[in-house]
Formats: C-alpha cells, sequence, structure tokens
C-alpha cells in the first residue's frame, strides 16, 4: 500500500466523486487531479508543493470552476441574467472574451473580499492600455451590480475605482478629397466603387451594411433592421439617387449588394479590410476605413443644416452624443466665417453692429419667445 504523502487530504463529496486537496497549515488548500497516486496526480502534487501551481481545476467539476462565494460565482450568474441575454451577439462575444479572461486569473477570489484598492491595482497593471483598463472596469462594474441584485453582495467596490485618463482616437472622416481620389481609382462597375457609395450614402454600420441588398429595397427606401444596438432598431432611409445610380444594375437575385470575388456574403470585419484596401490603392491614408466614411456622412449632413435628431434617424446612432461633436464643430465653423467677415465690414456704428450682432444670434438660433436685436 502507497503511504499517503504529507498534507494530503482525500474525501468522497455527496456526489460521490473523489477529492484531493494539498493542505498547508495557514495556506490554501490546493485541489489536485485523480486517480489518487497516478501519474498525473503525482506530477501535480510534487509541483504544487513546490508553489508552482496554485490550483489545477477541471471543466466537469462546477464547484470548483465557480467555488460558493465566488467571483467566478458572479460571472457563471452574469451570464445567465437577462441582461447579458438581451445583448446583441457581438456584444456578448466580446463581453465574455474580456471577462473569461479576468476569470482565469481571480475567478476563485471571495467576491466579498473584493476592494476597490485590489480593483486599482488590477486597472495600474494595465495603464499601458487604457481603454482596455476602462472596459474591463466597466464590465465589473456591471458583474458585481448584478451580484448585488443577486444577493452575494451588499456593495459594489467598482464605484470608487480609478479610471485611466486617455485621449479616445476616433476613426478619421473621411474628407472631399479622400472620396474623390477613390472614385478616380475606382470606376463606376467595380465593387470597390459600390462598397463606397453605399457606405457613404446611406451611413450604416458595416455590420447592417454588409446585409444589405434587394429585400430592403421597396419604393425608393432602405428598410433595415440594426444588429448591433441592444433593442432592435428599424431605420428607413430614402434611397440617394447616386447610391441608386450604383445598384440598379445589380442583380435580382443576389442577396447581398456587397459580393467577395468568390459571391460569398461579407463580413463586417473583411469589409473593413476590403475598404482599406481599396483605399491604400488609390493613395489615401492607412486609416482609411468604413467607419470614416459613416463618420463623412454626418459631417455633410451637418454642413447641409440637419439637426442632430435628424442626422440619427439617417445612421442609427443610440445616442446624439458623438453626432453632436459633428453639428458643434461645423456651427463653430459658421460661426467663426461670420466673425471674420464682421472684421471685414469697416464700423460705421451702431447700426453696423447690431447688423452683425443679428447675424450672429441667427446663426445660434435663437429660442423662441427671444427677438433677435433690430438696427435703429
Amino acid at each position: 500500500m502507497t503511504k499517503k504523502p504529507r498534507h494530503l487530504h482525500v474525501y468522497t463529496d455527496r456526489h460521490g466523486h473523489e477529492r484531493i486537496y494539498l493542505r498547508k497549515a495557514g495556506e490554501k488548500r490546493v485541489p489536485l487531479p485523480g486517480p489518487l497516486f497516478s501519474y498525473q496526480f503525482w506530477e501535480a502534487y510534487h509541483r504544487a508543493a513546490q508553489g508552482v501551481v496554485a490550483a489545477i481545476r477541471t471543466s466537469a467539476d462546477p464547484e470548483e470552476r465557480n467555488p460558493p462565494g465566488s467571483v467566478s460565482t458572479a460571472i457563471a450568474g452574469y451570464y445567465g441574467s437577462a441582461e447579458f441575454k438581451q445583448l446583441a451577439d457581438s456584444s456578448r462575444s466580446n463581453r465574455r472574451r474580456i471577462l473569461e479572461r479576468f476569470r482565469k486569473e481571480h475567478g476563485a477570489k471571495s467576491l466579498a473580499k473584493l476592494e476597490t484598492k485590489h480593483i486599482n491595482a488590477i486597472i495600474d497593471k494595465k495603464a499601458d492600455k487604457p481603454a482596455a483598463a476602462n472596459e474591463l472596469r466597466k464590465l465589473l462594474h456591471i458583474v458585481f451590480e448584478y451580484a448585488i441584485g443577486a444577493g452575494l453582495i451588499t456593495e459594489n467596490p467598482i464605484k470608487r475605482a480609478k479610471r485611466v485618463k486617455y485621449v479616445k482616437r476616433s476613426h478619421r472622416a473621411w474628407t472631399d478629397a479622400d472620396v474623390e481620389a477613390y472614385r478616380e481609382r475606382w470606376p463606376e462597375g467595380s465593387p470597390q466603387r459600390l462598397g463606397l457609395e453605399l457606405f457613404i450614402h446611406t451611413g450604416l454600420r458595416r455590420s447592417d451594411a454588409v446585409r444589405l441588398g434587394w429585400d430592403h429595397v421597396k419604393e425608393g427606401w432602405i428598410t433595415i433592421t440594426t444588429v448591433k444596438s441592444r433593442h432592435k432598431k428599424t431605420l428607413n432611409v430614402p434611397i440617394h439617387p447616386t447610391l441608386w445610380h450604383h445598384i440598379k444594375d445589380t442583380p435580382r437575385n443576389q442577396r447581398t449588394f456587397l459580393r467577395t470575388k468568390w459571391d460569398k456574403d461579407r463580413s463586417a470585419k473583411g469589409a473593413t479590410n476590403w475598404i482599406r484596401s481599396a483605399a491604400h490603392e488609390a493613395g489615401l491614408p492607412s486609416d482609411s476605413s468604413p467607419h470614416g466614411l459613416r463618420h463623412a456622412i454626418c459631417v455633410r449632413l451637418a454642413e447641409a443644416g440637419c439637426t442632430p435628431h435628424q442626422i440619427q434617424a439617417i445612421t442609427g446612432h443610440d445616442n446624439l452624443a458623438e453626432i453632436e461633436t459633428y453639428t458643434k464643430a461645423v456651427s463653430q465653423k459658421r460661426l467663426a466665417q461670420i466673425a471674420m467677415d464682421s472684421l471685414a465690414t469697416p464700423k460705421t456704428g451702431l447700426a453696423n453692429f447690431d447688423a452683425n450682432a443679428l447675424k450672429l444670434l441667427e446663426a445660434l438660433a435663437l429660442p423662441s419667445g427671444i427677438e433677435p436685436l433690430s438696427p435703429p
């Protein structure tokens, strides 16, 4: 009979499974694989005894995967929540990827003992990737709020955790010169030209643009249900004459307008690489992406005098914050032009001054009930 090594604890749980642990006084117990005294057991035992491995678990062991009161338990519970299930497939996939990476490293830790200082230390380690650090903080906040609602904890330590400050890099909006250079390189009838016209005349996200086909076209309108938004949203966008010119001869039995050279549907990521490559051949900067065309249509609509709500009706943005950045920039440009024009006009008295003030007030779109200044 093989002598049982030191610090080994073996028992059978209520499900009839053999549990094997290395348990040293004052240290956290380490689960070991069975069967007892097998090659796998001895290898894990010696490594654990030397402190090389903190824990060895199997995916078929849910109690070890999600110890009661652990961070892993909260994450697993969040996956089963209505909040998580209502997300779009892409959002669920992204969140699961980030949380599983965190779970692998910190899942066995006690949920109740995780304090703000611990979260700050984790964020500090990601300081070289501020966007990733803040995204992790946001997701942990959501998980801990779920845990409070589930009765697992009473406070959310993420609320007081730090945020990493950084300048968020946005996608570069294509300029008119970029669009013209692209059109010069890719003539009418080429797939690359169709891609440009479709993106710039619909303002759709790439995930929606690649799904667009004749099924979405009716009586001069494009009607499509977006897939990115948490809550499904149906957009109705009038077809621009230029876009119609480019899609009207597309075969009616073709499921989508943007096809690969193998006549397959394009993926969202594939469309990005495809447009980037075509833009590069046209001599455009390397950051010329489909999302930049989405930005470009926002700028064009703002320059045409459209309100944020009107632009949102075209692009389907979930909130107005991003759209307002374009309209504010355009408004600033108009006001700056009016100001410079006033310098070029000789000041001959109060009448001229008030006339220029009137222009500024009109540009600012006075609220109703306020009368503009009138020249004496």
